[in-house]
């Protein structure tokens, strides 16, 4: 019952070196659960602060979602391809520049760095540091690159201001930017009116029910995806797979496995980091895909009863066996404050086996030689660790891998009674923003901050005297 191997699904979840998860798989909790997880699927509100639904799973199969959510799924899949079909036949782009920030941007640059492609180079503006995005610009060709600028309320600053700084430099390049930008935005946005009114190239609709770190099997990542040629047909199809596996009796359920696996290695009480080490070049950013989904789903601290409980798993990782020599030394000598998640393929991805680095031995023979043996040192110190294995990397099994994930996530927190479909300690920090730029406004304008925090002061007045300077 500690593993669970679905070879329709290409996938195996293997906790047998993480503990008893028996007691927490198939207990009532659980059941409940995947009862509350069918609950939304089959239409009922997530957020009862938002009156929203919660939609993400019908992406991937339309035809089980309410009517007028799967008439809005078609026609978004319509637009998709339309506009792929018609940006690639003329010709006119070779390089698609996404503009937008976390789910936004996420998920797309997970699948530009996973999966290959035989279309549009991708490109990315995920935050508002200047020099960075003056350093992307500087790698474009403006007059041959397709804009998409990714903001499902329209509002968000950071994608704004990535937005003025592209427009900024295709006006320095004499070149017409309404022609060459596309909206992916929730109707009637700013966003949205902004592009209607500007008679942008495109608007392609995105929905107030797909939050954004849910958001790789909609037009967020569908729309680069096509663009770039790579197969999202079969990105979604690998992710309904794995949503009707997560249908299943749990000791059937990747999911539910998964969820148990977490619930287990964590105590249900926040107790352990979760290290996640890709033994896959081709999945450096998956540690970071899962930052966001789990850290912002999870992170609560409030249940849902209102009670004060700091809900979450923190994730971090980078890649093996990278990581062999960095901190793998801690993770096996150091302190019981995290578990291991291995994530490794069967099929190396190679067409051929490649040289032998050693009589009968090849480099993929030592990648998998190292995850085991890493695998078993950890166990050997009594450290608990997970295993996932795809048969192979590709869109299909990527699909698969997020489509699991996503529905951990929601069977981990009806385990632990929180909601993982809203972000109130994200809308606080943006809240906060505000109130620091009103106070370098009037610091600018030599006005006094009046009770403002001393060290926000001081950190803004240095950095006005280093921009006069």
């Amino acid at each position: 019952m500690s593993i669970v191997k679905l070879d329709a699904l290409g996938l195996w979840v293997d906790a047998r070196r993480l503990g008893d998860v028996a007691p927490v798989l198939t207990g009532v909790a659980m059941t409940r659960a995947l009862q509350a997880l069918a609950a939304l699927e089959a239409g009922a509100v997530a957020n009862a602060d938002e009156g929203r639904q919660v939609g993400h799973f019908w992406l991937r199969d339309p035809g089980g979602a309410p009517a007028d959510r799967a008439a809005e799924i078609r026609s978004g899949r319509a637009a998709v391809k339309a506009l792929s079909d018609r940006v690639r036949a003329e010709g006119r782009f070779d390089t698609v520049l996404q503009i937008g920030i976390g789910g936004s941007a996420l998920g797309p640059q997970l699948l530009a760095d996973a999966l290959d492609g035989d279309g549009l180079a991708l490109a990315f503006l995920d935050n508002t540091d200047p020099d960075g995005m003056a350093r992307v610009l500087a790698g474009l060709d403006l007059a041959r690159t397709l804009v998409l600028v990714v903001s499902k309320s329209g509002g968000t600053a950071e994608t704004r201001n990535g937005l003025v700084e592209v427009q900024t430099a295709c006006a320095a390049r004499a070149l017409d930017f309404p022609s060459r930008a596309v909206a992916v935005t929730c109707a009637g946005s700013k966003l949205d009116r902004q592009a209607l009114d500007q008679g942008w190239l495109a608007r392609v609709p995105l929905w107030d029910w797909v939050g954004g770190r849910f958001s790789v099997t909609s037009p967020v990542g569908l729309l680069p995806g096509s663009l770039a040629g790579l197969d999202v047909e079969a990105l979604l199809a690998g992710a309904a797979a794995a949503d009707a596996a997560g249908r299943l009796p749990p000791s059937e359920n990747p999911a539910a496995l998964l969820a148990a696996s977490w619930f287990v290695a964590t105590e249900g009480r926040s107790r352990r980091a979760m290290v996640v080490l890709p033994y896959r070049d081709r999945l450096a950013l998956w540690s970071r895909y899962l930052q966001q989904l789990v850290m912002e789903s999870l992170g609560k601290r409030l249940d849902r009863k209102g009670r004060t409980v700091h809900q979450g798993i923190t994730v971090y990782g980078n890649k093996g066996s990278t990581d062999q020599h960095a901190y793998v030394q801690q993770l096996r000598d150091g302190p019981d404050d995290h578990f291991v998640v291995f994530v490794t393929t069967l099929d190396p991805g190679l067409a051929e086996p490649g040289p032998q680095v050693e009589p009968g031995v090849t480099s993929a023979d030592y990648l998998q030689g190292f995850l085991l043996g890493t695998r078993r040192a950890l166990t050997q110190a009594g450290h608990p660790s997970l295993t996932l294995v795809l048969e192979r990397l590709d869109a299909w099994h990527l699909g698969a891998l997020i489509a699991v994930h996503e529905r951990a996530v929601g069977l981990y927190a009806e385990l632990v009674d929180v909601n993982a479909y809203h972000q109130p300690g994200v809308e606080a920090g943006k809240l906060a923003a505000a109130d620091v730029l009103a106070l370098q406004a009037r610091l600018r304008a030599g006005e006094d901050p009046g009770d403002a925090p001393a060290d926000d002061v001081e950190l803004l007045l240095a950095g006005l005297s280093a921009v006069r300077a």
